[in-house]
C-alpha cells in the first residue's frame, strides 16, 4: 500500500539503467486505463495521446513497453512523488541536446533542481545524486564539472501529473480486483490500432493456438477458403463474383498456417473475441507478448491480417518478411497492417545492414597519406611547465580592474565588489582583487581564477568559464596510447571520387594519474582498437592534420563515465566526434553525412585547434 496522497509519474527504463518519465499527458492516459481496470483490456496505446509514440504499447500485466516495429521490450513502472514537488506543480526542467531540442531530466534530478530553485540558491551541484554537473540559475546553464562544457537549461510549466489519494495497490498488482468488474463493460475503440491490440490479446489468452475471430458479425464473413480483397489494379486482374470476392483454391502459406492452427485447436476450445477479453475466472492464463516465440508471432501476424481484412481495413503487400532479416517477420507484418490502415504505402524490405569495417585490405594496398608525415604517433603524459606559479601564468591573460562593476562573479556567485566566496585551498592572492580577461572581457575575482587553474591541468592555459575562449594552448588528460593513420583503396558512401583515410586508436588500460578523476585507481579501455574513417579529400586531410594536433595535446579521449554503458573510470570520447561506421550510417556515426567535416572542424575549434595550430606545433 502507498501514500495517502501522491503524484503518479509513469516511467520507462532506458538502456543506461535510468528511469525516464513519460510526459504528464501520457501519464494521465496510462493512469486512466489503470483505473478502468480489466474492462479496459490491460493495454495502453500511447499513440492515442501522443502521435510521436504511435509504435508503442504498454502491457499492464507484464509492465512492459512494447515497440511494434522493432519488437523492443522495456520495463515500465508507476512511481509516486510528493505532491509539493516539481511533478505536483507541473514544473519540468529540461536541458538542450546537441541537435537543439530539449530533453527532460530524470524525475529525481528535476525535483532536486526545482527544490534548489525554490530555495533561491544561485546554483545546485548534482554530484550528491550521481551526476557531475552544476546547474547555474543565473545563466540557466548546466556545467560539466570535468570538461567545463556548458549547455542551456530551461524551466517550463506543463500539466500537473495525476494525483492519487487513499491506499492504492502498486501497479504491478494490476488488475486491482480478481473478481468480475461491477461496472458495465467499456465500449472498445474501433480504430485499426486498437483492433489490432485487442486481437493480439485475444490470441495470447488462447495460447496462440487458434485462429482469431474478426470483430464483425458472422454474416459479413466470406465463405471458407475465400479472402476478401480490394480489386487489384491492371488488366491482369481476375474477375470478381457478385460479392466482390476473388474465388479459387487458396494455396498460399498464410492460409496453410491458418488451417494448421485450426486443426490444432482441441475439441471444445472456445476462441475469444478481440473485443471481449476473458474474465478473471478463465482457466487459460494471460501470457505476455515477450513469451511468444518467432513461430507464434508469425502465426499471430497472419491471423491479425485476416481479422483486419475481414473487418474492411485495406491492406497492401508487405515484402521479404521471411529469411534472416533483423526485422521480425511478425512485427513487420503488424507495421504493414497499421500503415496500410492509415492509407500509407507499405513495402517493408530487408533493412540496411550495419557495415562497420571496409572489405579486407592487404598490406601492399595500405598507403601513406600525401602531405602527412609518418603513419603513426604515440603520446605520453606531457608535464606541466615548471618554474611558473598560477599567479604568474594568469598575469599574462588578465588586466586588473580597480573599480569592479556591481555584478556577480560567475565562479563563486558573490558580488565582484565583495571578497571572493571560494572556500577551498587558499591561493596567495588577495580575495578582493578583480581582473578582466584580455580577449573576451569577462570579469572575475582573481582569487577564483587561480583556484580554477589549480583544479585543472596546470598546463599554462586558461579557458573562460563563461564564453569558453581559450588563453594559451589547452591540453587534456588523455591516457597514453597510439594513433595510426593511412590510406585504404575504398570509398566512403557520399564520397565516391576519393579513397578513405583510416585512423586506428589504441589505448591500453592503466592507472589514473594525478590529473584524472580518481588518481591511483585503475581505468578500463573498452572497444580498442577503435577504427575511424575520413574521406581522402582536401577537407578530409585538413581534419586529419587537426586531429593529430588534438592527439598530441591529449584532447581526443579522457577518463570518465561512459554515456553508453554507464561504466565509470573508463576511456571515453572527449567531445570531438568520429565516424566509426565505414559503409553505413545506422548509428549516426557513419556516412553519408554531408555536414560531418564542417561539424568536426567546429568541435576542434572549440578545443582551441585551428589551422594556426598546425604551424604552432611545427614551431
Amino acid at each position: 500500500m502507498l501514500l495517502a496522497s501522491a503524484v503518479v509519474v509513469w516511467e520507462w527504463l532506458n538502456e543506461h539503467g535510468r528511469w525516464r518519465p513519460y510526459s504528464p499527458a501520457v501519464s494521465h492516459h496510462i493512469e486512466a486505463v489503470v483505473r478502468a481496470g480489466p474492462r479496459a483490456g490491460g493495454s495502453v496505446v500511447l499513440g492515442q495521446v501522443d502521435s510521436r509514440l504511435a509504435p508503442y504499447i504498454i502491457d499492464l500485466q507484464s509492465m512492459n513497453q512494447f515497440r511494434q516495429d522493432t519488437g523492443t521490450l522495456r520495463p515500465v513502472r508507476r512511481n509516486y512523488y510528493d505532491p509539493s514537488s516539481a511533478p505536483g506543480k507541473g514544473v519540468v526542467w529540461e536541458w538542450e541536446n546537441d541537435n537543439g531540442s530539449w530533453t527532460p531530466y530524470d524525475m529525481e534530478v528535476g525535483i532536486t533542481i526545482q527544490h534548489a530553485y525554490e530555495k533561491q540558491h544561485p546554483w545546485i551541484d548534482l554530484t550528491s545524486i550521481g551526476f557531475s554537473y552544476v546547474i547555474d540559475f543565473n545563466t540557466m546553464g548546466q556545467i560539466n564539472r570535468q570538461t567545463q562544457r556548458q549547455r542551456r537549461v530551461r524551466r517550463r510549466l506543463d500539466l500537473i501529473y495525476p494525483m492519487v489519494t487513499g491506499t492504492l495497490p502498486k501497479a504491478q498488482s494490476w488488475p486491482v480486483s480478481s473478481g468480475p468488474a461491477t461496472s458495465p463493460p467499456m465500449s472498445p475503440c474501433s480504430c485499426p490500432q486498437c483492433v489490432l491490440v485487442m486481437s493480439v490479446k485475444a490470441a495470447v489468452v488462447n495460447g496462440s493456438t487458434g485462429p482469431l475471430q474478426p470483430p464483425v458479425t458472422r454474416k459479413n464473413l466470406p465463405p471458407p477458403g475465400v479472402v476478401r480483397l480490394p480489386p487489384p489494379p491492371g488488366s491482369g486482374a481476375k474477375p470478381l463474383d457478385s460479392t466482390g470476392t476473388i474465388r479459387g483454391p487458396v494455396k498460399t502459406a498464410p492460409s496453410q498456417v491458418i488451417r494448421r492452427q485450426a486443426s490444432s485447436v482441441p475439441t471444445g476450445t472456445t476462441v475469444g473475441s478481440p473485443a471481449s477479453p476473458p474474465g478473471p475466472n478463465s482457466k487459460t492464463g494471460r501470457v505476455a507478448l515477450a513469451t511468444l516465440n518467432r513461430s507464434n508471432l508469425q502465426r499471430l501476424a497472419i491471423a491479425q491480417s485476416r481479422v483486419l481484412i475481414a473487418s474492411g481495413v485495406p491492406t497492401v503487400p508487405v515484402k521479404n518478411l521471411n529469411g534472416s532479416s533483423p526485422v521480425n517477420p511478425a512485427l513487420a507484418g503488424i507495421t504493414g497492417i497499421l500503415m496500410s490502415a492509415a492509407g500509407l504505402p507499405v513495402c517493408l524490405t530487408r533493412p540496411p545492414k550495419l557495415v562497420l569495417h571496409p572489405p579486407p585490405v592487404s598490406k601492399s594496398e595500405i598507403k601513406s597519406i600525401p602531405g602527412v608525415s609518418n603513419t603513426s604517433r604515440k603520446t605520453t603524459k606531457k608535464q606541466a611547465k615548471k618554474g611558473k606559479t598560477p599567479e604568474e601564468v594568469l598575469k599574462k591573460y588578465l588586466q586588473k580592474v580597480r573599480h569592479p562593476p556591481d555584478e556577480d562573479c560567475t565562479i563563486c556567485m558573490e558580488r565582484l565588489t565583495a571578497p571572493s566566496g571560494y572556500k577551498g585551498p587558499q591561493p596567495t592572492v588577495k580575495p578582493d582583487l578583480v581582473g578582466k580577461l584580455s580577449r573576451c572581457g569577462h570579469i572575475y575575482h582573481i582569487y577564483c581564477l587561480v583556484a580554477m587553474y589549480n583544479n585543472g591541468n596546470k598546463d599554462g592555459s586558461l579557458q573562460c568559464p563563461t564564453c569558453k575562449t581559450i588563453y594559451g594552448v589547452k591540453t587534456g588528460t588523455q591516457p597514453p596510447g597510439k594513433m595510426e593513420y593511412h590510406l585504404i583503396p575504398h570509398s566512403l558512401p557520399g564520397h565516391p571520387d576519393c579513397k578513405t583515410i583510416r585512423i586506428i586508436y589504441s589505448i591500453p588500460p592503466g592507472i589514473q594519474g594525478p590529473e584524472h578523476p580518481n588518481p591511483g585507481k585503475s581505468f578500463s579501455a573498452r572497444g580498442f582498437p577503435r577504427h575511424c574513417y575520413l574521406p581522402d579529400s582536401e577537407k578530409g586531410r585538413k581534419v586529419l592534420k587537426l586531429l593529430l594536433v588534438a592527439w598530441d595535446r591529449r584532447l581526443i579521449f579522457a577518463i570518465g563515465t561512459s554515456s553508453t554503458t554507464g561504466e565509470s573510470d573508463t576511456v571515453i570520447w572527449n567531445e570531438v566526434h568520429h565516424k566509426t561506421e565505414f559503409g553505413s550510417n545506422l548509428t549516426g556515426h557513419g556516412y553519408p553525412d554531408a555536414n560531418y567535416l564542417d561539424n568536426v572542424l567546429a568541435e576542434l575549434a572549440a578545443q582551441g585547434i585551428s589551422e594556426d595550430s598546425t604551424a604552432q606545433e611545427k614551431d
